[in-house]
């Protein structure tokens, strides 16, 4: 008589399944608070979230139209398209130098570069430092990948306005440290690096092997002596070497729902990211990648206005901060927000819970950003002047109560 299969072994379900733990430890976006609390009221005036007020040039959303009625519903290249590679070769080459198609990878969003970037270069346990006040995604991107990641806080004053001490950072960069994370123009604060402090940072990153992760979605939006675009670490880093740039569509071409990004680097890096678009989302959509291509190709004229008109905003904006008291505010070099200081907030979350309730306005609590951000708060102000008076006119009243 054959022997009688033993019993499988069952395990008890004793918890309530969820996510791995460096999932389950991520911070949700204080901002999506906030804004969950507004969003569907009437009259609330939104400038909690990074997006321009205005819709997309008709010119763009013309070729997106014209690619779907010729039929370019179908897959296409992992990288993206040929022709948007070569605009954004071309492109790239006009502001930092020769660069070749193989040294781009078009993303479905600026998120999706970072996060590729991130999924080829970390691993857990890695040592990760980022500069910081810092868009949240930047920080918990690494997170997710198990990364430890130390914040180097930039310093504020209200005569300089956020400034970087230099010897801190390069301290905090040691040999074991992996990557380094740079947002300039940055989110919140608009801190824009120098070029003597991107030649340093660079050359000491080269010293001990470091990769540098420029987050370069602010690139175009710079407002004083800079030229078309802020300085940046693709003009003194050789395309072979390990600096790389994640970029975005949504601000400098009033993209921001179309989800389309790229990654300029070193081309062996982004034949690796080509592997890790196909495990994501295989390759953005034709139509959108046509979009993208006028984009780049005609909309100079675009992202000039724009800048223009967020130049306006910014010291229409300030003007009046300036007048409210207990309110310090440095206007920002580049980017499109205003991130002031409130004499004794030590809880902006509840702030700007309040300000929303009360006032119907919406603006992003310092702390989504980090600890060295409680007592700020941020306002995008890519808005018209009705609304930001409006907005200036509101926060008198809620800071008054």
């Amino acid at each position: 008589m054959p022997n009688a299969s033993p019993a499988p072994v069952t395990t008890p379900v004793t918890a309530v399944p969820t996510a791995r733990a460096a999932v389950r430890a991520l911070s949700n976006s204080k901002i999506r608070e906030v804004a969950n609390a507004g969003m569907g009221r009437a009259g609330v005036l939104p400038f909690w979230f990074g997006e321009p007020d205005q819709v997309t040039p008709e010119f763009i959303r013309q070729a997106a139209i014209d690619s779907i009625n010729a039929g370019e519903t179908f897959y296409n290249q992992n990288f993206g398209i040929p022709p948007l590679r070569e605009a954004l070769a071309d492109y790239t080459t006009r502001l930092h130098g020769a660069t070749t198609p193989d040294s781009i990878a078009v993303t479905s969003s600026g998120m999706s570069a970072l996060m590729h970037v991130f999924q080829a270069l970390i691993g857990p346990g890695d040592r990760v430092v980022a500069v910081t006040p810092l868009w949240p995604n930047l920080i918990e991107g690494p997170r997710v990948l198990g990364a430890e990641v130390l914040r180097v806080g930039l310093d504020f004053d209200a005569r300089r306005g956020f400034h970087l001490d230099l010897d801190r950072l390069l301290e905090a960069l040691t040999p074991a440290t992996r990557m380094l994370i740079v947002n300039s123009p940055g989110n919140p604060t608009g801190f824009t690096l120098g070029r003597e402090e991107q030649t340093a940072i660079l050359a000491h990153c080269r010293r001990h092997g470091i990769w540098i992760l420029a987050d370069d979605a602010y690139e175009r939006i710079v407002f004083e002596g800079q030229g078309a675009a802020a300085p940046s670490f693709l003009d003194l880093a050789h395309r072979d070497e390990r600096v790389v740039s994640a970029n975005t569509f949504s601000k400098s071409w009033l993209m921001t729902g179309w989800r389309l990004g790229w990654v300029t680097g070193p081309a062996g890096l982004i034949e690796d990211i080509g592997k890790l678009i196909e495990y994501n989302t295989s390759c953005a959509p034709t139509f959108v990648q046509r979009a993208g291509v006028v984009a780049v190709r005609d909309g100079e004229a675009t992202t000039r206005g724009f800048v223009a008109r967020l130049k306006h905003a910014r010291d229409r904006l300030h003007a009046q901060l300036a007048g409210i008291d207990g309110i310090e505010a440095v206007a920002p070099a580049g980017a499109m927000y205003a991130f002031f200081r409130v004499a004794g907030v030590t809880d902006t979350l509840a702030l700007c819970k309040r300000l929303v309730a009360e006032q119907g306005l919406g603006l992003a609590p310092g702390i989504a950003f980090g600890p060295e951000s409680e007592g700020f708060v941020r306002w995008c102000f890519a808005a018209s002047d009705a609304n930001l008076d409006e907005g200036v006119a509101r926060l008198k009243r809620g800071l008054a109560r």
